[in-house]
């Protein structure tokens, strides 16, 4: 004998916790299932059905929070990233050594919130789909590739200024000092997953 089905709305409730949750931690938990999938499956194969189910929320809950799956890539974005960059942005407000170990500091910082993060596999995901998806490279591009190298050619220009750095290329610099925590976080999830 089978079995009586139950229904749905009560296996959430007396099954998983995340359908217990207060309303307010909800976005957070869908920004969070996104950046898994999006990292795992790239944002083609992503479906928002499959977001809804890992945060533990209908479909319809997370058209509550995001329009479509566009303005949510966008939003993990902000959510994973863009953090990070205003700490750099106010590290170099605040930094009283040289230009060198700023320089040094903000690399360094760089990497270690990337590289122990589910979002360093965005920069592989927006170079992968960049092609099929042109608006959202653009928006990556803007919101986070440029705000960087805003803040190396700053870091960079004040060096010159106190004589600590010869002159030199800006804008050419700056990308190659980026280069080597781009590629780490490229490799780590594309070549180094080979090497295991």
């Amino acid at each position: 004998m089978t079995e009586p089905v139950t229904s749905t709305k009560s296996l959430h409730r007396a099954g998983d916790r995340r359908w217990q949750r207060r309303k307010e931690a909800r976005p957070a938990e869908i920004l969070d299932a996104a950046l898994e999938l999006f990292v795992e499956r790239g944002y083609t194969a992503t479906r928002l059905e499959q977001v809804a189910r890992r945060a533990g929320v209908t479909k319809g809950t997370m058209y509550l929070y995001f329009e479509s799956k566009e303005t949510l890539f966008k939003a993990v974005v902000r959510a994973a990233v863009l953090p990070n960059l205003e700490r750099a942005e106010q590290q170099m407000t605040e930094f009283r050594g040289s230009s060198r170990a700023l320089l040094e500091t903000l690399l360094r910082g760089w990497w270690g919130a990337m590289e122990g993060s589910r979002a360093s596999g965005l920069p592989k995901l927006i170079m992968s789909e960049a092609a099929n998806f042109p608006d959202l490279a653009g928006f990556f591009h803007e919101e986070v590739v440029e705000r960087a190298h805003r803040i190396t050619v700053e870091v960079l220009r004040r060096g010159i200024d106190a004589g600590e750095f010869r002159p030199l290329d800006l804008e050419y610099t700056a990308r190659a000092l980026r280069a080597p925590v781009l590629l780490g976080l490229i490799w780590k999830h594309s070549l180094m997953k080979s090497e295991r």
